[in-house]
């Protein structure tokens, strides 16, 4: 089910900063900036050869990332992103296996303009993933 890791996401208290150090601190080609309310996030991406890194920054309040970095105010690895061939099929395969799919199990577009889903970290040893479909 699934394949390549898509990307890693990094929490971060300042996107700007955050990609600036990827940019001229490690040479990083870093994406444009993108705002995606229905998730309630800013986001850049730093392009690698083989993956993605994507800096996540909180987009209001009510904003899932907020409420990370409340916790952990430097940052910090927030989950991790396995691309599918098919979202539904797997969504319907983990719910069978008694995973847990967020957000009603719905996929929603994510930021690469696909469907997306996410895991509970529960079910995963402490790790929220992230499905995106390719």
């Amino acid at each position: 089910m699934l394949g390549r890791i898509n990307h890693v996401a990094l929490a971060v208290p300042d996107i700007a900063a955050a990609a600036k150090a990827y940019r001229e601190t490690l040479g990083a080609v870093v994406s444009a900036l993108q705002l995606l309310p229905e998730h309630g996030v800013t986001v850049v991406f730093v392009e690698l050869p083989n993956s993605k890194v994507e800096l996540l920054e909180p987009l209001g309040e009510a904003s899932p990332i907020a409420a990370f970095l409340a916790k952990n105010p430097d940052g910090g690895m927030h989950h991790i992103c396995y691309e599918v061939a098919d979202i539904l099929a797997a969504r319907d395969h983990l719910v069978a296996t008694g995973a847990r799919v967020l957000g009603g199990g719905e996929p929603k577009i994510g930021a690469h303009g696909k469907p997306v889903l996410f895991l509970h970290p529960k079910d995963f040893f402490g790790t929220l993933i992230e499905l995106e479909q390719v």
